[in-house]
């Protein structure tokens, strides 16, 4: 201690050196209170610093300011294609016709309020926020917009592959394909359709099966060789030759499992050697019942000689691998008649069974039941066998010879391709009627026809295809067969069975019952004429029939028949 020091004195040296930091420090952390309590108050209810929505800066803004903001920088765009890259696929979508709109107050709102915690308050300083927008779609709208999009985006794989252009065999490079994520494109649409920048939408690769390697190795090994020259087809008295242009018509190659499988078109092959071979077959003739005399004739059966297709093209793809050797041979089967001379023979067609005749018909129903009477002369049906009009005939349009003939429709006179031949449809159904025939399905019309056996008589009907909707049919359940003869003239038809009898048929008509006034109709405005119409009624046909030997009852088969009135058809005067 030196002279004079007061010993209470603590040397300078001696003292606390955290004094003065301290003293700052805490009049730093005291500004920064007050700052933050200045901001907290000069701030409060303000979008937070830093957030930017579609790109426009926001933060920091009072929320009026910020939507009048947002509205002024985005609504231009709005109205605007939003252009996207999907892949391979760039385009557009309007956004009016996706059902897309902005809802200002949420897309503000999803910012929340400027942050209490201090430190972010600080950071929000120095970092920027994105926000999507917050859109309004009309769901069926968007939904299309959305199909529509996956129809431009969505790419099938292309396979490799070879074709042919001009007998030319050419490499199909293999591309792989591609299928909107429809789930992540809805969610980027939208929360960024409002950004004015072309979206990113994305997309799942379908991988393709079939490398380049295999596309070249078939092109080495099948195609080019293919190509090399024609091929003969060696027939019984006459060849064809299939082109490398015919060849290429029928050969095409199947993705299967990474590989390219050769396919041979067997009807495009056959097309272009048909013609030059068809003198080597022959087609082959059923036997058939022709009348001569007013009397039933066999005619003989022919039996066919056909190329066998499967069997001589089997080996033609083989064949095409070669340069050299380029020879088919063609194989031949017999085709036997369904029904043979001996078996026609042998049907027991000697008599006439069941016979009808109808006429009354109009010149143009007289044609088409003139055709269709020429086609069903001299069919047979053997025994167990069912006949039907519709199917023996096929379709009845104008390229079978078929013309516009007056039909009843819904009560009204018209007119159709085939008219006409539910009357030889009635004719056919009590031919078979009266030979005793298993009817195995027919319709009567709905309104009574005069010219026609009350409750016996039927209509036919097909779709312009030449489908079946309403067919005549029976079935021959006799031990014989049954031959069909028609004979037309101008004032009638007949249809004569032929067999042998079983039956004398006896038909009894009931009396007419339940009886209904015809309505009144008005008719077209184009062609109209009028009608009185015709009461509708019910009636009961029973057949009866008689052992031909015995003389005996065999059985007795009802059925009631009910018709509609046929309304009174009223034309009013055009104006």
């Amino acid at each position: 201690m030196y002279k004079g020091q007061d010993p209470s004195a603590t040397p300078a040296a001696s003292r606390p050196r955290w004094r003065k930091p301290g003293i700052i420090a805490a009049a730093v952390f005291g500004f920064l209170v007050l700052l933050y309590g200045f901001d907290l108050l000069i701030t409060s209810g303000d979008i937070p610093r830093g957030v930017t929505v579609a790109g426009v800066e926001v933060g920091g803004m009072k929320r009026a300011e910020a939507e009048d903001t947002l509205r002024e920088e985005l609504e231009p765009r709005l109205s605007e294609p939003v252009a996207y890259s999907a892949g391979e696929v760039q385009g557009e979508l309007n956004p009016k016709e996706s059902g897309l709109a902005l809802n200002w107050s949420a897309t503000l709102e999803q910012a929340g309020d400027q942050p209490l915690n201090p430190f972010t308050r600080i950071a929000s300083f120095f970092t920027t926020t994105e926000l999507g927008v917050v859109t309004e779609e009309e769901p069926n709208q968007f939904d299309n917009a959305m199909k529509a999009l996956r129809k431009e985006v969505d790419q099938e794989p292309v396979e490799g592959n070879v074709v042919f252009e001009n007998a030319t065999p050419k490499p199909v490079e293999p591309q792989q394909g591609q299928q909107l994520d429809v789930e992540k494109a809805r969610e980027t649409i939208l929360k960024h359709w409002a950004s004015g920048e072309q979206l990113q939408l994305p997309v799942e690769s379908t991988p393709v099966t079939v490398p380049m390697e295999e596309v070249e190795r078939i092109l080495r090994e099948v195609a080019e060789p293919a190509m090399s020259g024609p091929v003969i087809v060696h027939g019984e008295g006459a060849d064809g030759v299939l082109e490398p242009a015919e060849i290429a018509e029928g050969l095409s190659f199947e993705a299967r499992d990474g590989s390219l499988i050769p396919k041979i078109d067997q009807k495009k092959i056959i097309a272009g050697v048909s013609d030059e071979l068809a003198s080597t077959e022959k087609e082959g003739k059923d036997a058939t019942i022709v009348f001569e005399g007013d009397k039933p004739k066999v005619e003989p059966s022919e039996d066919g000689n056909q190329i066998k297709w499967d069997e001589t093209l089997k080996p033609l793809l083989d064949v095409l691998k070669q340069t050299e050797g380029r020879e088919l041979t063609a194989t031949y089967e017999k085709k036997p008649a369904k029904i043979t001379t001996e078996q026609a023979e042998g049907l027991g067609i000697k008599e006439v069974i069941g016979e009808f005749t109808t006429g009354g018909f109009a010149p143009d129903s007289g044609v088409n039941i003139r055709v269709v009477a020429e086609k069903v002369n001299g069919a047979i049906v053997k025994p167990g066998e069912t006949f039907s009009l519709n199917e023996f005939t096929g379709p009845r349009t104008k390229a079978q010879g078929y013309v516009e003939a007056g039909i009843i429709q819904d009560g009204a006179p018209g007119k159709a391709v085939g008219g006409g031949i539910s009357q030889f449809a009635t004719t056919l159904y009590n031919a078979y009627y009266f030979a005793g025939m298993k009817d195995a399905g027919h319709q009567e019309h709905s309104y009574y026809i005069s010219r026609y056996p009350k409750g016996r008589e039927a209509t036919v009907f097909q779709n312009p295809d030449g489908s079946s909707v309403i067919d005549l049919r029976f079935t021959n359940d006799s031990e014989h067969g049954v031959a069909i003869q028609t004979i037309w003239t101008p004032e009638n038809i007949t249809v004569r069975l032929w067999g042998t009898k079983r039956y004398n048929v006896e038909s009894v008509a009931g009396k007419e019952t339940n009886h209904v006034e015809p309505p009144t109709k008005e008719g077209p405005k184009e062609d109209c004429k009028p009608s009185a119409g015709a009461p509708g009624f019910t009636i009961t046909d029973t057949r009866i029939l008689k052992d031909v030997n015995t003389g005996q009852e065999v059985r007795r088969e009802e059925r009631t028949v009910k018709y509609n009135p046929q309304p009174k058809i009223v034309c009013k005067d055009k104006d």
